[in-house]
C-alpha cells in the first residue's frame, strides 16, 4: 500500500513539474510572438507616417515643377502599391515581408527621384516647406531604419526560442511558426561608383 501511494506521488510529482515546465515555455513564446507583432506594427507604423508626408511633398514639388509630371506619377503610384500591401502580423514569412519591402524600396526610390528635382529648382530648394518636409522624410527614413533593426532583433530572439530543442517540440504542438526578417536590398552589397 505504501508503495503504491508513493509511487502515485512521484507520478503526480512528475506529472506537475512537466505541466509547470510547459506553461512556461508556452508563456515565452507567447510574449516573444507578441514582441515580434509588436515590432511589427511600428514598422509598419513609420512607413505610414512616410506615406502620409508624401501627398504634401508632392503637392509643395507640383507647384514648382509642373512640367515634371511622370516624377510626381512615379512617386503617387509607388505610394499607392505600397500602401495596399500588408502583411498579417501572426504569419510574417519570408515571402510576405520580401514583397512589402520591395514595394517599400518602389517608393523609397521615386522618393530619391523627387528629391533630385530640388538640383533643377532653386525656388524649390529654398522653399521652407519642401525643406520642412524634407526633414521630416529624413527623420521618418531613419525611424524606418530604426524600427526595422528593433524587428529583426525581436524576430531573431524569437525564432532562437521556437527553434531551440526541447522547445522547438512544444512549438510544433502549439503552431508557432519561424517569422522571416528584413534583409538587405539586392545590390547593397556593392559599393556606388562616386565619380568626379
Amino acid at each position: 500500500m505504501k508503495k503504491g501511494v508513493s509511487t502515485i506521488v512521484v507520478i503526480a510529482g512528475i506529472a506537475l513539474v512537466l505541466f509547470f515546465w510547459v506553461k512556461g515555455v508556452y508563456n515565452k513564446m507567447v510574449v516573444a510572438d507578441e514582441g515580434v507583432s509588436a515590432a511589427w506594427s511600428q514598422v509598419e507604423n513609420v512607413y505610414q507616417r512616410r506615406a502620409d508626408l508624401i501627398p504634401n511633398l508632392v503637392a509643395t514639388v507640383k507647384g514648382y515643377a509642373e512640367h515634371e509630371s511622370s516624377t510626381l506619377e512615379g512617386v503617387i503610384a509607388a505610394r499607392a502599391r505600397a500602401t495596399q500591401i500588408t502583411v498579417d502580423p501572426s504569419e510574417l514569412d519570408p515571402e510576405e515581408i520580401a514583397e512589402f519591402q520591395k514595394a517599400q524600396g518602389e517608393l523609397s526610390s521615386a522618393l530619391g527621384r523627387l528629391m533630385m528635382l530640388q538640383e533643377s529648382y532653386p525656388e524649390l530648394k529654398a522653399n521652407e516647406n519642401f525643406r520642412d518636409l524634407q526633414a521630416q522624410l529624413e527623420g521618418t527614413e531613419n525611424r524606418i531604419t530604426t524600427e526595422r533593426m528593433k524587428y529583426n532583433e525581436s524576430a531573431r530572439s524569437y525564432n532562437t526560442l521556437v527553434r531551440s530543442f526541447p522547445n522547438n517540440i512544444l512549438a510544433s504542438m502549439f503552431n508557432f511558426e519561424k517569422k522571416g526578417y528584413f534583409e538587405a536590398q539586392e545590390g547593397a552589397e556593392t559599393a556606388p561608383v562616386v565619380a568626379f
